[in-house]
């Protein structure tokens, strides 16, 4: 496409895109309590609310392609970032509506998540580096911010403020996407002659979907659990919540930076960064197992952590575009995918905890988490023994 057939609101919409990819339900862990207050409920009956949307990804990341088969890119992310503001905005009614409208919001959201990449293959086939640097940074600040306004804005006001200020940022980006649908990119439907080989039968895209699911396992673990595990030594809250932001913005400037990098580099030498990026995770965690004490120690332990983890899902999102040789196998790759990976992250934070409930300790599930990585390197390691997967 030229750049002239482009609407001019094709890159705010790319940004918009990225912005609502998380934010919806990432904002609601920081003031769950005041939202169960809020409904006469206990916290721990609201706990699925951070597993619904992973469950969403992996049952609805495969179907993606579908619909940009059938309404194509541009339309299917108009249709589906509605879906997400009705869905977002019936969150504040009560408690069933609750649960049901954070469902649409993950049925929204994992269509996305299949689909950009496509997207950025199918208006930028030559930039595709700086385009998935574009909404992935834009998802990561947004995301930052979300999570740190959450608790001031409802201390201010309540639960349901916060609910509406979420709706209208997805309403934002469905008006400044609606544009684009007038250049609509309709991915082509597979064969009906039987010559098309299924994605899930491509030996090549397992690695990929294994590499994929061991970094969001990694990543979400790291996530949910490194706070609680800091203050369990005898750091504060307030610290160990420092920490988490730390973690987190370690990731900005890799966001911005390794995409580009990553569609420059040959296969060698993507190879041996990625083995570098789990070196980082995987002393980071294991440090963790000397139970070190201090502020210090953990600050080193977050970076390591925050600075793989920075690298980690960049890699994966622009493989999904350089890997491929269409906008189709670039969905259907990423469906795939982000399916066995979303499935892996729904359960594994809970599963890292529940051992804890289990042994009274962390030490087994960090060997555990050690090993994941290897294989998590590994994976990537093949992966990046073919140009092309699909």
């Amino acid at each position: 496409m030229d750049e002239q057939q482009k609407s001019p609101l094709l890159v705010p919409g790319i940004v918009m895109m990225g912005m609502i990819l998380r934010i919806p339900f990432t904002s609601i862990p920081p003031v769950i309590s005041d939202v169960a207050k809020g409904l006469g409920v206990s916290v721990s009956s609201l706990g699925i609310l951070t597993t619904i949307p992973l469950l969403s990804f992996a049952i609805v990341s495969p179907f993606a392609p579908k619909f940009g088969q059938k309404w194509g890119i541009e339309k299917s992310f108009a249709i589906f970032v509605l879906l997400m503001a009705i869905g977002s905005l019936m969150r504040i009614a009560s408690m069933p509506l609750l649960f049901l409208g954070t469902v649409l919001i993950g049925v929204g959201i994992a269509t996305l998540n299949v689909l950009l990449p496509s997207a950025v293959v199918a208006n930028f086939p030559t930039r595709i580096g700086r385009y998935t640097s574009t909404y992935s940074l834009a998802m990561t600040i947004a995301t930052i911010l979300a999570s740190s306004l959450a608790v001031p804005i409802v201390k201010a006001t309540n639960w349901q403020t916060l609910i509406m200020i979420l709706s209208v940022i997805i309403v934002i980006a469905f008006v400044v996407w609606l544009p684009n649908v007038k250049h609509n990119h309709v991915l082509e439907a597979r064969p009906k002659d039987g010559a098309h080989i299924s994605i899930w039968r491509n030996k090549r895209a397992w690695y990929l979907l294994a590499y994929g699911g061991l970094q969001s396992l990694y990543y979400y673990t790291a996530m949910a659990w490194l706070p609680t595990m800091a203050q369990q030594t005898g750091l504060s809250a307030e610290a160990a919540g420092y920490l988490s932001g730390i973690f987190t913005l370690i990731t900005l400037p890799l966001t911005f930076v390794l995409p580009t990098a990553f569609t420059r580099w040959g296969n060698q030498t993507r190879r041996w960064v990625m083995v570098g990026f789990s070196a980082s995770a995987f002393i980071g965690v294991g440090m963790m197992l000397f139970n070190g004490h201090g502020f210090l120690f953990w600050l080193v332990v977050n970076l390591l952590m925050g600075f793989s983890g920075g690298a980690l899902f960049p890699y994966l999102l622009t493989m999904f575009s350089v890997k491929t040789t269409t906008p189709t196998r670039t969905a259907e790759l990423s469906g795939m995918a982000q399916s066995g990976g979303y499935l892996l992250a729904a359960f594994g934070p809970t599963l890292f905890g529940y051992g804890f409930g289990l042994w009274h300790s962390w030490t087994i599930q960090l060997i555990v988490l050690m090993v994941l990585i290897i294989l998590m390197a590994l994976a990537a390691w093949m992966v990046e023994k073919t140009d092309i997967i699909a």
